[in-house]
């Protein structure tokens, strides 16, 4: 597992105090929404949008190196594409 993966499963649960606009925890109780369960959610796809633009960022070269060898020499193995 590389370092910007992360293991999201139902693990234990930490109290944690978090500052939340007054309307938006009105209505979420309004609307019988798990405002735990809904800041999880939030975190867990920020999390994986960072993992992402980190991923990214490190491999950048790489993936520069392997648009620039397409550019100059074509799909590798294209003469077996059918589509």
């Amino acid at each position: 597992m590389s370092k910007h993966e992360h293991r999201l499963a139902a693990q234990a649960r930490k109290p944690t105090n978090v500052s939340l606009d007054v309307t938006l925890v009105a209505e979420a109780k309004r609307l019988d929404i798990n405002i735990s369960r809904a800041c999880e959610v939030g975190l867990t796809a920020q999390i994986a949008k960072e993992h992402a633009r980190l991923w990214k960022e490190e491999n950048a070269s790489a993936l520069e190196s392997s648009n620039s060898y397409v550019d100059r020499h074509g799909l590798p193995l294209s003469k077996h594409r059918h589509f």
